[in-house]
């Protein structure tokens, strides 16, 4: 990750900016020695009782036994399944022990029930689609199964009356961001899984403060491990000082626990209702290429005017109400409710959320939807390219049937383990008849996917586990409006600047380098 960069703030100078970044790094020290310590205890544990050894083995045995048992009976996906099978089967009561701990903690369970209580009460606040679902049924009936499923299943209505600006790179993406920050008149919600101070930060955090004291309700949801390293250790005071309400996501603890898993990895903002952005830019000066750590940073991001940004308020709504413990009036949330003219309308527009702690893979099942669907061509850009089998399977069974399936991925890692994991999927995918590339100049952060010049998505969702099983997430499902030719070409352009794997390269990496990749696929679900 980059450096810093921080501008010194009033009175204060250089060492006592230096003193709250090391102060919110020494927080994460802190909670992962204390997180170490309580392995180790456990391995203590299984230590001294080795003198017991009959009641260990009986123990460790039927510990063991009930845990494989319980583990390969969950609904989970099978990688989960095979790490800890591996890993109870391999230390019994460590490994049995700590699954227990994991799974069963009671924060962690708190945690799922209430996050399920907030979502579900504001559900009842989406409006019926039935009409708007007849229509897209009589357009295509491939479209169709996709937007019921998104609405029928995972809870969003699809909307018209939505007009949509989709930006390939985070510079375009900021300047429209503050130019709408600028005239929101009434309130200002933002929910971002990094912040990092900076030139970036900077901009949009005077522009919220301006708001404040102009009466506009700004609410700032930011995720408490996406942050841990950027932000200092008063921030939370420093916001309410500017008159912005804060609230951080799922916060840090030092205990060893499931739930720490869960991050918000969404990116929204909402603007007075009838305005709303997200895709796959945090508030960091990376992502509009002021700081290069990894090359040029391609990224992409969405703008919506109009009814369907409803669905992202909601989203906002339910975390702030779960997090802050506030009852809201959603009612004055509407995008009618300022703005007096009529929306243009671009097509069909669906906003989206996924969350890990329900039994619907929602971010999962739309990718899957929409490469099944596919008759022509399938064009994903992701970051990272850490799948499970149904969607190798998908990938696989599309590019054998003749689609067109290309993903573009980094050609400099941010992660380079992850990368590495990445690049071990490349052979299957490759001799399957799907084509990689590799986007030269950088790192390529967006989440795209675009089919047969009907569909698109854009959000904040990766190829990869974390995103797909663990993360809050969103984006924004699209059919037969404009914006998805714009982008199509936008892949077409990167292409251009890209350059694709063969078979050839992949089969003189090094025997070691495979070897390596093959351990990293078995605890992929955790990286």
């Amino acid at each position: 990750m980059s450096k810093e960069h921080k501008k010194p703030h009033g009175k204060s100078n250089i060492g006592s900016v230096d003193m709250s970044k090391h102060t919110s790094a020494s927080k994460v020290a802190i909670v992962l020695t204390l997180m170490v310590l309580q392995v180790l205890f456990l391995f203590l544990v299984y230590g001294l009782m080795e003198e017991y050894v009959l009641y260990w083995r009986t123990g460790a045995l039927l510990l063991s036994a009930f845990v494989v048992l319980y583990i390969i009976n969950k609904p989970e996906n099978p990688a989960y399944k095979l790490i800890w099978v591996i890993l109870v089967l391999s230390v019994p009561l460590v490994g049995g022990a700590l699954y227990v701990i994991l799974s069963g903690n009671r924060t962690r369970v708190a945690f799922i029930n209430d996050v399920l209580e907030h979502h579900l009460d504001t559900f009842k606040y989406m409006p019926d689609d039935s009409e708007i679902q007849k229509e897209i049924k009589q357009l295509s009936k491939s479209a169709s199964v996709q937007s019921t499923y998104i609405s029928k299943s995972a809870g969003y209505p699809v909307y018209r009356n939505t007009s949509v600006k989709y930006f390939p790179l985070g510079e375009d993406n900021f300047k429209c961001l503050l130019e709408e920050l600028q005239k929101a008149k009434h309130y200002i919600f933002m929910e971002y899984f990094i912040i990092k101070q900076g030139e970036m930060w900077d901009s949009v955090k005077q522009l919220l403060a301006d708001k404040a004291k102009e009466g506009v309700d700004v609410r700032l949801i930011y995720d408490d491990v996406g942050c841990a390293m950027w932000l200092p250790s008063r921030f939370i005071n420093e916001m309410e000082e500017l008159g912005i309400k804060v609230a951080p996501f799922n916060p840090i603890v030092p205990l060893l626990n499931l739930r720490q898993n869960n991050r918000d990895h969404r990116k929204i903002t909402i603007i007075d209702g009838h305005t709303g952005f997200t895709g796959g830019i945090n508030l960091a000066d990376e992502y509009i290429n002021k700081v290069s750590p990894f090359g040029h940073w391609k990224d992409t991001g969405i703008m919506l005017k109009g009814d369907a940004v409803w669905n992202l308020t909601l989203m906002f709504l339910q975390t702030w109400r779960m997090l802050k413990k506030e009852e809201d009036n959603y009612s004055l949330y509407t995008p009618m409710k300022h703005k007096n003219t009529p929306f243009l309308s671009d097509g069909y527009i669906q906003p989206y959320g996924d969350t890990p702690v329900d039994d619907e893979i929602t971010g999962e099942n739309i990718y899957l939807n929409m490469i099944n669907k596919a008759k022509h061509y399938v064009y994903i850009t992701t970051p990272y390219l850490i799948i499970d089998n149904e969607m190798v399977t998908a990938l696989t069974l599309a590019a054998k049937s003749g689609i067109d399936v290309r993903i573009i991925t980094p050609g400099v890692p941010d992660k380079k383990l992850v990368y590495m994991v990445t690049q071990s999927y490349y052979y299957q995918l490759i001799k399957a008849g799907v084509r990689l590339y590799q986007y030269t100049p950088g790192f390529i952060h967006a989440k795209t996917v675009v089919v047969d010049d009907t569909v698109a998505t854009v959000g904040t969702i990766n190829f990869d586990y974390r995103s797909l099983y663990l993360h809050f997430e969103c984006g924004v499902w699209m059919f037969n409006c404009g914006t998805i030719y714009e982008i199509k070409d936008d892949f077409i352009r990167t292409l251009t600047l890209c350059d694709e794997v063969t078979l050839e390269e992949i089969e003189q990496t090094s025997t070691l380098k495979r070897f390596g990749q093959s351990i990293l696929r078995l605890v992929a679900p955790l990286l």
